[in-house]
């Protein structure tokens, strides 16, 4: 791990997710070379989840930092901004074509993350190398553990390992809670022409089907597959009765839930391909903050794991990536003043970010739900009108 050059540390980036990626590829273009440690035994080990929008001001950004824009806009969804929200009842509330702005294109999060890893040299991914704690040594290097009993030292550790960080307690006691929401997700294949239903429904991009405490989250996919969440505000221990293994079961007990919605809504659930994967939304506090501490940090949901319902997960961890890249760049030869730089604009960028993401999980299920989000919209829609005329 170490290097005989003394002014360039050795980093260590554990997680190969979006945030990690960026980080070393950004980095990489400076000639600064980076090992990063996921877990899983190749690219091709899991799936990667749905379609990810990626926002102007975030991830685009961190995309061009990366050298990958003109790649990113290639692999863009045609049509993927496109938006529908509905009511229990199937009523339409708002149907909003893709405008073509480009500010949010939709990707495959499999396509991105597939752009980053084949921008990293060979030898960059430590693949299969799952990390099971850290230590500290001293002068601000790192004793990483690993699973199959061996060891690694660095002089910079990044924790880019998601929500149940292995690095995170190097900095604080912090844990990720129930954000009081559950979501059961679903693949509905070949929608067109095997579940035209559903795909009417859908639509082009993104659905929102909501009501009180339900509601269905929904993405057209690049292979004409259907991406779906039911969305669930009820506790904690009521996902235990979805049985992976047993869709025809999942489905019944997810079905009870939305008795009193439209036959087309409840297609959603009924024509679903393989099994229903059930999953509790946690997050950390959106004030979450760590005193420095010397040679290591955190990016993207290991240090502010947020719901959905910003939609910057994603692009907030693209964005650490490349900030904790600048921050590095900016400050060569001295680690401890690049981490103070990115930590300080860390925290306020991802609290409020998280903050939006805690309130917009409360419109999206309130009792008057679709309505707020539907005012939401509106209120960007006039403010783009005023700036258009200012």
């Amino acid at each position: 791990m170490h290097t005989t050059d003394t002014s360039t540390p050795s980093i260590a980036v554990v997680g190969g997710g979006l945030g990690g990626l960026t980080l070393a590829r950004v980095l990489h273009r400076h000639g600064i070379a980076v090992t990063v440690y996921e877990g899983d035994a190749s690219p091709a080990a899991r799936t990667q989840g749905g379609m990810l929008d990626i926002h102007h001001d975030t991830g685009q950004v961190a995309l061009r930092a990366a050298g990958l824009y003109d790649q990113f806009r290639a692999l863009v969804h045609p049509g993927g901004e496109a938006m529908r929200i509905l009511d229990r009842h199937n009523v339409v509330h708002r149907d909003e074509p893709d405008r073509g702005d480009g500010l949010r294109p939709e990707i495959d999060r499999g396509h991105l993350r597939r752009l980053l890893l084949d921008g990293l040299p060979d030898g960059t991914i430590r693949w299969g190398a799952k990390v099971t704690g850290a230590r500290a040594l001293g002068d601000g290097r790192h004793e990483l553990h690993l699973a199959d009993g061996s060891a690694a030292v660095a002089d910079l550790l990044v924790g880019a390992d998601g929500a149940w960080s292995r690095i995170r307690p190097l900095l604080t006691d912090a844990v990720p809670a129930y954000a009081g929401v559950s979501f059961v997700e679903m693949d509905l294949h070949d929608a067109d022409v095997r579940h035209p239903g559903p795909a009417r429904v859908v639509g082009a991009g993104m659905l929102f089907a909501l009501d009180a405490g339900r509601g269905f989250l929904a993405h057209r996919e690049t292979d004409d597959s259907l991406h779906v969440y039911a969305g669930l505000k009820i506790g904690e221990d009521w996902i235990d009765g979805i049985d992976a293994a047993d869709p025809e079961a999942a489905k019944a007990v997810l079905l009870d839930r939305y008795a009193d919605w439209a036959p087309e809504l409840r297609a959603l659930i009924v024509e679903a391909d393989g099994p229903l994967i059930p999953r509790r939304i946690h997050a950390l506090v959106p004030e979450l903050r760590w005193d420095r501490v010397p040679g290591v940090t955190l990016l993207g949901d290991a240090a502010h794991l947020m719901s959905p319902f910003a939609g910057e997960g994603a692009n907030l961890a693209l964005y650490d990536g490349a900030e904790l890249a600048r921050a590095l760049l900016a400050h060569p030869g001295d680690v401890q003043a690049a981490l103070t730089a990115y930590e300080t604009e860390l925290f306020p960028r991802s609290a409020e970010s998280a903050r939006e993401a805690a309130a917009n999980l409360e419109v999206c299920f309130a009792a008057d739900a679709p309505r707020g989000l539907v005012a939401q919209f509106a209120a960007f829609d006039a403010m783009l009108a005023a700036g258009a005329q200012g």
